[in-house]
């Protein structure tokens, strides 16, 4: 089933509006925006930036190392690296240090003990920080990829977790939704996109995950399985190497096909798991089937809150056609990201007997999946049809990020995993997705390929 001519001719017009953005962009920094000198991020010195939280938070309540010492360390990465990367958007420097100091009092009374402090406070005393998507896009990524920090918390409705997790070539995870809340998350999703949106961790450690994902879910928690033993001889394992092809997508690197072959024959060979190569057909319809979905209106029958009129300031309409025109002078307030979703939005118009169609398919994807999968299988897609690209770049391809958002239309739960670097230094990775609430099968094969294949790179070594 292909889409309608009009809807065809419709995302062909937007993919030509994200190539003149991106144009518009690439022109505007030759004509006299920012300049950005060939710069590498300085290799880590001070041991302890490369500790997982898990390490950290145990040798802080074991006394061996003090949270202030912790906490200066990752100002000082912070002050040497951000101007570079610019992932951090507010520094509370000073709060932070007056934090640390009353945890390392409180550890100093000896209260509890070290037990009774890691069933309550899991983390205490590791630095962290939070997407603001709260407000911005993919900062989270390279700050803790740069090490800057080694927890963060992310937002993802289209792959806004995984895709910065593997541009900057760290571990990220999406849950199953519903268990972790959404709340404070900005712009808010409508009722229908609720189920879509998810919160989860993000870091350069595979053995924070699990951790991190039981503070964050608090009571829902108790939907999943992770207390559950998974022994990875007995996963079934499948995979496919692209979705089957779109003129409006770019088409999957060979970088990435050769590190997922990679990844099969070691599974294969090393492990002696079931490997299974499938196709599944309907992939092909993930992009038609995300931009359906999120249009579609609520219980109530209400439109979703749109998020061009979240941008005006005091309910004050923006167009954004002219804050395009605006932003090519120099003018507009408003970022291209922003500029440019708030155009796309204008054809997320809700269309009943599209939806009704692409329901449908999205029923039978998601049916197929989840009887593969049952409770003992993951299945093993690219994270990205390409590489980490330059700036402006991915507005030529605005609708590359299917390959993540179409597991928020069937509500899976996928762990982005990092795989070492091509030959050019950026970073492989691939996505990990389980069924329903087996958050556990994805999380305990990123600790699998952490192990094998590197995990996270500290920058400034290749």
């Amino acid at each position: 089933m292909s889409p309608p001519f009009s809807a065809r001719i419709q995302l062909l017009l937007l993919w030509a509006l994200g190539v003149l953005i991106g144009l518009v962009g690439r022109a505007a920094l030759a004509l006299g925006g920012p300049k950005f000198a060939s710069r590498t991020t300085q290799p880590v010195t001070e041991p302890l930036l490369l500790l997982s939280g898990v390490r950290l938070a145990k040798l802080i309540r074991q006394r061996k190392v003090k949270c202030i010492d912790v906490v200066q360390a990752y100002i000082k990465r912070i002050k040497d690296v951000n101007p570079m990367i610019n992932g951090i958007v507010k520094y509370r420097f000073e709060a932070a240090k007056k934090e640390a100091h009353a945890v390392d009092q409180r550890l100093a009374e000896k209260q509890e003990d070290e037990a009774t402090l890691e069933k309550k406070w899991p983390f205490l005393g590791v630095p962290l920080t939070v997407k603001e998507s709260f407000q911005l896009q993919g900062g989270e990524g390279c700050t803790v990829a740069a090490a800057c920090s080694v927890i963060g918390v992310g937002s993802d409705i289209g792959g806004s977790i995984r895709m910065p997790a593997f541009f900057n070539g760290i571990f990220g995870h999406k849950p199953s939704p519903g268990v972790v809340s959404n709340e404070g998350q900005f712009p808010v999703a409508g009722e229908a996109q609720e189920q879509f949106q998810c919160t989860g961790p993000m870091c350069r450690y595979a053995e924070d995950l699990t951790p991190m994902l039981r503070v964050m879910a608090g009571s829902g928690i108790k939907k999943l399985k992770l207390d559950a033993n998974v022994h990875l001889k007995d996963i079934k394992f499948y995979w496919m190497e692209h979705d089957g092809g779109s003129f409006l997508m770019s088409k999957v690197d060979q970088d990435l096909i050769l590190a997922q072959k990679k990844v099969v024959a070691h599974l294969e060979t090393m492990l002696g798991a079931s490997v299974q190569h499938v196709k599944l057909k309907k992939m092909k319809y993930s992009l038609q089937l995300w931009i359906t979905m999120m249009s579609a209106k609520g219980h109530d029958g209400k439109e979703p809150v749109k998020f061009v009129d979240l941008l005006g300031e005091h309910g004050k309409p923006i167009n954004p056609l002219w804050e395009l025109i605006k932003w090519c002078l120099g003018l507009s307030v408003y970022t291209i990201p922003s500029i440019g979703l708030a155009l796309l939005e204008e054809k997320l118009k809700y269309n009943n007997e599209k939806y009704k169609k692409f329901k449908a398919v999205e029923e039978s994807l998601r049916k197929e999946l989840v009887e593969m999968l049952s409770d003992d299988g993951v299945f093993l897609y690219p994270s990205h049809p390409t590489v980490a690209p330059k700036h402006h770049v991915p507005l030529t391809r605005p609708f590359n990020f299917a390959y993540t958002g179409i597991f928020n239309v069937l509500g899976l739960p996928v762990t982005q995993c990092p795989l070492g670097l091509n030959a050019e230094g950026l970073p492989l990775g691939i996505q990990v997705v389980a069924g329903p609430f087996n958050d556990h099968l994805t999380l305990a094969v990123a600790q699998y390929f952490e192990k094998t294949f590197g995990g996270w790179v500290c920058p400034g070594k290749f």
